[in-house]
């Protein structure tokens, strides 16, 4: 009996492997029954186990198909991905010629996209199985280029310099005011070329081609009509698509909350934006993107992999986040690409603070066109202020591995994304409670101390407006706009760009809204070419605040070069100032102010209940064509002989103030 047990016996073995065990049977458990004389101590056991043997063998047995499957899945793995390929991208045509018959000028969006994105596709596939051969092929070109390159350079350059200057002599003849601009522009590169850690070890090329880029970007943007049209839709959509936060706030806050409370308007914007941009990280969208914009400005400037991604980065996200990408290499950057990575930090702003600036009012298209302008910039003054005078490890490396995201899908990306804004949405309210009662605390010190030698309406905003005005006027704001462009650029410096944005959404509001220009002695309002210099000259980090910040985020991913962090820190918050003011400078220099249309038609169909900034303009071309003589008024101009404009003109005296009235 013992031996029969024995070799019946289960074991942990055989229900691992599966294999049959004689002892299940019906037979031999009664046998085993009939020799003990009634149940064994470890019966209860040995069919405890016989049970699970049984079950486990059933699970194998019904699981077969799906391991079948699964093996079958492994070993097609490569036909099986192409054929769903092919299958989404027929059912993607299929949707894309419905759209474009129905509708093509509906799908015109579609389009560029889709026509963006088939031609990366291509040009990958014909990277990556015809790149090599297409290099062999022009391999004697590029040799005969080469050697012909010390000439033909500074050919290039004669021939760009004379293209410049004479593009800026025909197109400043129309608007003389754009020299003021340039004068500014050369003024701030001399500027920080007097602040260079090493004048003799300047990389030129890195300037040049760092402020022709921008130049370009600048060009292509505010110039020309493609260009003016792509960003201008790209911030219709980026308003569009931050509208949708309303639908999560109204649930969370109610309808009267985001109405009327700024809290629960503008930073619910950032932890929707905060949210897709996480989901952008997880998919290798936003590293796709960076990867790309970094190799234009690596391969045309020659700066290290390490500090261009940096700065590429600062485009998207913050000036903590941005180093987040290159934290590997960090400890091994010199002191000229950890300057050049604060630089970047310093000159941008975070893509989620800027659906906050956008829900101000403030025009998307400058925010965006700022935010990439800020990039070449950066790099090129970076490079003039502190060169390079040690030897990178990263210098001629082909390129760094950029690390992806931990989460494990989509929706904890969002999640994470999401979570992570809180901190960033309590500071930006804790800095504005802070920031705002410190400043009405500094204005009314400032207005006791001022009274006491006779001195009315002191404040900070006054002292700023005439320390920043020359600034101001040498970026191309109006003299009588300066002191409060001025203004701004102090709150920007020595508290945040938050506040400096909020005053200056006040002043479009107020002149959009049509207000008079003056109210007594103070000025309501900026004209649209000061408001675009204060668009670009406040856009970016650079104010006292963020130095804490700065040396905070990177000294916790390398502690071991806190010195180095904080002996360039100052140099780069001064070479952040200067590249948005560079950057407003190229805006004055490119802006082309708005025509005003027809002013007699407009008047003359207008209803006067409201006004507008378009009704002041033409309320005041009427005034100045209106000619007041021995008590009777008489016109000039557009409006002579018309039986419309006494009326008109009583409409607008209704509003507006003027010696005819």
């Amino acid at each position: 009996a013992l031996l029969d047990m024995e070799e019946n016996k289960i074991t942990l073995d055989s229900l691992e492997k599966g294999t049959d065990n004689p002892g299940f049977s019906s037979v031999g458990e009664e046998r085993l029954y009939d020799e003990c004389d009634g149940p064994c101590g470890e019966s209860k056991e040995e069919r405890r186990r016989e049970g699970k043997g049984r079950f486990s063998s059933c699970c194998r047995k019904a699981l077969q198909p799906a391991s079948k499957a699964k093996r079958f899945c492994k070993a097609h793995a490569k036909v099986l991905r192409m054929v769903v390929l092919g299958l989404l991208g027929v059912a993607y045509l299929c949707y894309f010629i419905a759209a474009c018959w129905l509708n093509f000028q509906r799908a015109l969006a579609l389009v560029v996209m889709t026509a963006v994105v088939v031609f990366f596709i291509c040009w990958s596939l014909f990277k990556k199985h015809c790149g090599a051969k297409v290099m062999l092929l022009l391999s004697p070109v590029w040799k005969c280029f080469q050697k012909s390159w010390p000439w033909l350079k500074w050919l290039l350059w004669v021939a760009l310099l004379g293209g410049l200057i004479t593009w800026l002599a025909l197109d400043t003849s129309r608007n003389p005011e754009q020299l003021i601009s340039l004068a500014g522009f050369c003024f701030l590169v001399l500027f920080l070329f007097a602040c260079s850690k090493h004048h003799g070890a300047v990389s030129w090329r890195a300037v040049f081609w760092g402020l022709g880029i921008e130049f370009l970007f600048g060009l292509l943007i505010l110039r020309t009509t493609p260009g003016i049209q792509a960003f201008r839709w790209l911030g219709d959509q980026i308003q569009f698509f931050l509208g949708y936060t309303t639908a999560g706030s109204s649930f969370v806050f109610g309808n009267t909350l985001i109405e009327e409370v700024f809290a629960f308007q503008a930073l619910p914007i950032v932890v929707f934006f905060s949210c897709v941009m996480s989901i952008l990280y997880y998919l290798g969208i936003m590293q796709w993107l960076i990867v790309k914009i970094s190799w234009l400005l690596q391969v045309s400037m020659g700066t290290t992999p390490t500090e261009t991604l940096s700065v590429a980065g600062n485009i998207f996200v913050g000036q903590t986040e941005a180093p987040l990408l290159i934290r590997p290499y960090l400890a091994d950057m010199t002191r000229s690409e950890i300057h050049t990575v604060m630089t970047g930090g310093f000159s941008t702003i975070a893509g989620s603070v800027m659906g906050a600036y956008i829900s101000f009012g403030i025009d998307a298209a400058s925010l965006i066109a700022a935010s990439v302008m800020a990039a070449p910039c950066a790099l090129a003054m970076s490079k003039l202020v502190y060169p390079e005078v040690e030897e990178s490890k990263f210098k001629g490396k082909a390129s760094i591995r950029l690390s992806s995201g931990q989460e494990q899908n989509i929706l904890e990306a969002a999640s994470n994304g999401a979570a992570a804004s809180v901190g960033l949405v309590a500071n930006i309210a804790a800095n504005l409670i802070a920031f705002l009662a410190v400043l009405e605390f500094i204005n009314s010190a400032l207005r006791w101390f001022g009274e006491m030698v006779d001195i009315e309406g002191l404040s900070f905003q006054v002292i700023c407006s005439y320390v920043f005005m020359p600034v101001a006027f040498l970026m191309g704001a109006d003299w009588a706009d300066s002191p409060l462009v001025a203004e701004l650029l102090g709150i920007k410096i020595f508290l945040n760009e938050f506040v400096a944005y909020q005053h200056l959404a006040t002043y479009k509001k107020n002149r959009l809204s049509g207000l008079e220009e003056w109210d007594g002695s103070r000025k309501q309002w900026i004209s649209e070419r000061a408001e675009r210099i204060a668009t670009f000259a406040l856009c970016g980090f650079a104010n006292l605040g963020s130095i804490g910040i700065m040396l905070g985020g990177l000294a916790s991913m390398v502690p071991q070069r806190k010195g180095d962090l904080a002996s360039v820190v100052l140099r780069a918050l001064l070479t952040g100032c200067c590249v948005s003011m560079l950057n407003a400078c190229l805006a004055g220099l490119l802006h082309v102010p708005t025509e005003v249309g027809d002013c007699v038609t407009f008047l003359s169909t207008t209803n006067f209940s409201s006004t507008s900034y378009t009704m002041y303009t033409c309320c005041k071309q009427l005034f100045a064509s209106s000619v007041l003589k021995n008590g009777t008024v008489s016109f000039t101009g557009a409006w002579a002989g018309l039986a419309e404009s006494v009326l008109c003109l009583t409409q607008c005296c209704g509003h507006y103030n003027h010696t005819s009235c």
